[in-house]
């Protein structure tokens, strides 16, 4: 397994901890106090493709992607935010110096940081992509630390795992220059208490004693209550271990969690929910984010996604409510076809279709139509 150096420890923590508080609590300048432009943001989703164990792609499936036919696209839609990939579900990095997670096969083109580069010169941003609850390689390398590797959440948050997804993040923000990264499926596994694979894996039975500060009681003794108790604090610390990451390697990073339920106990009431700098609504009901409003952090831009996926999202409920004109925008296009790596043209099926009529709505609001 290829991974950095281990985080520091020591007096050298403590010095970066300080140093941490202290970047987060100095004041904004006026340029960054001042109200900015809404959110516009679109994914051509990587995640999802033929030829892997699962439902995500073989390693190196789209690693013919061009960056400038990529940018193009997006600048034709309009969006001030490119959000891709600085490691995708299959657990391959999409930048071809990693240090830390391998490399796509094949990569073409330095993806990322090409792709970054080119938003920079016109004022774009990028945002990169980290899958908190899945991937791939890692859970082949590790069996002893994951529940297999389905293309949904089987990752526990171990330390060992933390290690490696502190060290891709600082490497990824470090070689490639992006503006943050989206963080999803941020969830410790099984999510569901009557769920069959709850069986406390030998590393979860290590993490309740490193979380609890006591020895794991046993199987029997541990109710629906006690492992919600356990989720959450394992969420909480890897939460502080991925804006740690961030905010040292570089201070103006932006953590972007998106959320399929926002209102899911592990994430109610979580720091996460409350220092995450957007919150996204992954959802295509937008009540949803309504609902947590008042529990996210002051500073946390909103966002709500209109597009993509199998669900029924019709992005004219969002567009077309003047409830939701301050709240920022963002669809996504899974399934891009092998050979352009671009969404399907023409759309292929009903799913496809949709995702093509909300791409459009949302290029008339993007453009200024």
């Amino acid at each position: 397994m290829r991974i950095a150096a281990s985080e520091c420890t020591g007096k050298m923590v403590a010095l970066t901890t300080l140093w941490f508080a202290a970047a987060l609590t100095a004041p904004l300048s006026a340029a960054e106090d001042a109200k900015p432009e809404r959110i516009k943001a679109f994914c051509i989703d990587f995640n999802w493709g033929p030829g892997g164990p699962n439902g995500f792609p073989a390693p190196g499936a789209f690693a013919q992607a061009d960056p400038k036919v990529h940018y193009q696209w997006y600048k034709s839609l309009g969006v001030n935010v490119i959000q891709t990939f600085c490691v995708s579900c299959n657990g391959y990095a999409w930048y071809k110096n990693s240090e830390v997670a391998p490399v796509q096969p094949g990569l073409k083109h330095d993806f990322l940081k090409e792709i970054t580069a080119l938003a920079h010169r016109e004022g774009r941003k990028v945002m990169g992509y980290f899958c908190i609850g899945a991937n791939t390689y890692w859970g082949q390398e590790h069996p002893d630390q994951s529940y297999g590797t389905p293309s949904s959440i089987h990752i526990p948050l171990t330390n060992p795992y933390l290690d490696y997804l502190s060290a891709s993040i600082r490497d990824a923000i470090a070689k490639t220059d992006i503006d943050g990264f989206m963080i999803d499926w941020a969830f410790s596994p099984p999510l569901l208490m009557a769920e069959k694979r709850v069986r406390w894996l030998d590393c979860e039975q290590r993490m309740y004693a490193e979380l609890f500060g006591r020895p794991f009681p046993g199987k029997d003794k541990i109710d629906a209550k006690e492992t919600l108790e356990f989720q959450r604090r394992a969420l909480d610390r890897c939460w502080q271990r991925i804006r740690l990451a961030a905010k040292t390697t570089k201070p103006s990073c932006v953590i972007w969690l998106s959320c399929f339920d926002l209102s899911h106990p592990q994430v109610l009431g979580s720091a996460m929910l409350r220092e995450a700098d957007w919150v996204m609504n992954e959802t295509p009901t937008p009540e949803k984010l309504d609902a947590v409003r008042q529990v996210v952090g002051p500073h946390a831009k909103l966002i709500q996604c209109v597009s993509g996926g199998s669900q029924a999202y019709d992005a004219s409920r969002v567009l077309n409510n003047p409830k939701y004109r301050d709240v920022g925008l963002y669809g996504f296009a899974p399934w891009p076809d092998p050979k352009t790596t671009l969404p399907p043209e023409p759309p292929r099926d009903t799913t496809q279709k949709n995702i093509r009529a909300n791409i459009e709505k949302l290029r008339k609001v993007y453009r200024g139509g």
